[in-house]
């Protein structure tokens, strides 16, 4: 159990730097330091998806902490 969850935190650790490169492309709206634009369509998607990730991994690194932690 303790190498699946190793090799999920390893695979998810990966799709969340995928979802951070992509989402970060825009970055803020030209060079000025005004908010960024509202997010919409795709990037609105990739946004929440990269938080789904990040939850997900720090529930199997608390659940690793929990079985294997001592």
């Amino acid at each position: 159990m303790k190498t699946t969850l190793n090799i999920a935190q390893i695979v998810l650790s990966i799709i969340i730097i995928g979802l951070i490169l992509l989402t970060t492309k825009e970055g803020w709206s030209g060079s000025n330091l005004a908010a960024p634009v509202e997010k919409r369509g795709l990037e609105k998607i990739l946004f929440f998806l990269t938080i789904f990730f990040i939850i997900v991994f720090v529930i199997l690194s608390l659940m690793q902490l929990y079985f294997f932690g001592h």
